[in-house]
């Protein structure tokens, strides 16, 4: 098969072969978020100029994190995104996030707080609703195993108390630490977040396991209560 049927023919051959040596020769880097999608459409639409198409994914979710963000429903309803762009495009941050879950390996290390970014970051990449997770550690803090606590919101059904403490048990952690994401976009803690965690490090001190931080994930940004203030003289 010649290049210019794989490039889908005619005169747009040229500029999505142009497109893809660009990326192979530079990357991402300078390329506008619209460019960035043009390169993705081109193996979802293998004919034809997708650049207002890229445009209009742009102007709808306002740039390529909102793009990859968006739901398959959502990305269906811009007119000319069929089921394989739009596959496609939540193909990406899911396969993303495996990326980075499988290249974040800290089994057995003492966790620091850029470990915990590498660990814990990934887990929410791409994510719609809200997950928790349960970071157990020996007493070294050295990472025994990190396990999910389901969706929903903290205080509520999401995350029961009795769950945390039994996966504490089984994984005879001596420290653990919660994290959850705020599907708002915005890295701060609720009242409720500050008021959970407190009850749930007294629990947990009551069958001497100790809870040393709660992150919160919004937009790529992980922030701390421990490293907040929030957990001190308490």
């Amino acid at each position: 098969m010649g290049q210019g049927k794989q490039d889908g023919g005619g005169i747009h051959a040229g500029h999505r072969r142009r497109a893809k040596e660009e990326f192979l020769a530079r990357g991402l880097s300078g390329l506008a978020d619209h460019r960035v999608l043009e390169l993705l459409l081109f193996y979802a639409i293998p004919q034809g100029d997708v650049n207002p198409l890229a445009h209009a994914l742009v102007e709808r979710f306002g740039g390529l994190t909102g793009v990859l963000n968006a739901t398959y429903e959502q990305l269906r309803e811009v007119k000319g995104i069929g089921e394989n762009a739009a596959c496609l495009l939540r193909l990406i941050p899911a396969v993303a996030a495996r990326y980075m879950e499988l290249n974040a390996d800290v089994s057995g290390q003492m966790l620091t707080n850029w470990q915990f970014q590498e660990l814990l970051l990934p887990l929410f990449l791409g994510a719609r609703n809200e997950l928790a997770y349960l970071v157990c550690m020996d007493a070294k803090s050295k990472l025994i195993a990190c396990r999910p606590l389901g969706e929903g919101i903290l205080d509520q059904v999401g995350v029961a108390k009795r769950k945390v403490v039994e996966i504490a048990l089984a994984c005879n952690a001596s420290r653990v630490a919660l994290a959850h994401n705020h599907v708002s976009g915005v890295a701060v803690f609720s009242s409720a977040d500050v008021r959970t965690t407190l009850e749930l490090r007294e629990l947990l001190r009551q069958v001497h396991v100790e809870l040393v931080d709660h992150f919160v994930v919004a937009a790529g940004e992980m922030i701390s209560m421990a490293a907040s203030g929030y957990l001190k003289g308490r």
